[in-house]
């Protein structure tokens, strides 16, 4: 799916939370955005998915005002939110059946699989699990949907190291397969910097740069830098606004 995003504020009360920003989110890419909290990674994502809209700008999914047309774009964006989120209640594999009634293309081996990999026990209610097993709960549900865009607002956050590494090897088998444009928020640079084709660094709002990976490690290494790790690169570029 190709991401518009031109020009597009968006404030909350006094407080700017994405100032006249520009983003190319090529179809099929990786892209990660980085920058500390605050930066406006976060409203990004809700605008995305149609629950905020921008004071100014032009935001579009395929052509689509995510504001006006969210219904129409649901069926084919999945999203994880920062903070994993279903009714406590339900047992993860009622969530399963409950999601699936939504989704034509529902995965639900796919669904099973990664829950086993995960060892998750579907019997078990949502409520009473660790804040790591609601992200994977949360992400295999996303993936299980088999969307054409993939939202994923910081996915590995207050995961164990294990676990992180799990998110990332199974978004490296789905992309492989399918060819899923995937936007980011992640603190995870060790993570990420696997599977990103595409990177854009925020500061308060603003973009700070963005490009191919590789051309950003190029243009690092041209500037002096040795060896440019991700994490390198974005101090390289983002300065003293830290990470």
């Amino acid at each position: 799916m190709k991401i518009l995003i031109r020009d597009v504020t968006l404030r909350y009360a006094r407080t700017t939370a994405l100032d006249r920003l520009d983003l190319h989110v090529p179809e099929g890419s990786v892209y990660a955005l980085l920058g500390r909290n605050g930066s406006g990674k976060s409203s990004l994502v809700k605008a995305l998915l149609g629950h905020r809209k921008p004071d100014g700008g032009v935001l579009e999914i395929d052509g689509l005002d995510p504001w006006k047309a969210r219904h129409r774009l649901m069926g084919r964006i999945a999203a994880t939110p920062e903070t994993p989120d279903a009714p406590p209640a339900m047992k993860v594999d009622a969530l399963g059946r409950f999601v699936s009634s939504f989704h034509r293309n529902w995965d639900a081996a796919g669904f099973r699989a990664r829950l086993d990999r995960f060892g998750i026990p579907t019997h078990q209610r949502f409520g009473e699990l660790s804040r790591g097993q609601k992200g994977l709960v949360i992400l295999s549900l996303a993936l299980a949907q088999k969307p054409a865009l993939l939202l994923l607002d910081d996915p590995t956050l207050g995961l164990d190291p294990v676990a992180r590494r799990f998110v990332f090897d199974e978004l490296i088998g789905e992309l492989a397969d399918r060819g899923t444009t995937v936007l980011l928020t992640t603190h995870d640079l060790e993570g990420i910097e696997r599977i990103a084709t595409h990177i854009g660094i925020l500061s308060k709002g603003k973009l700070l740069v963005e490009g191919e990976l590789e051309d950003l490690r190029r243009t690092a290494v041209a500037r002096g830098a040795a060896a440019p790790t991700l994490e390198s690169l974005f101090f390289h570029f983002a300065g003293t606004e830290g990470h």
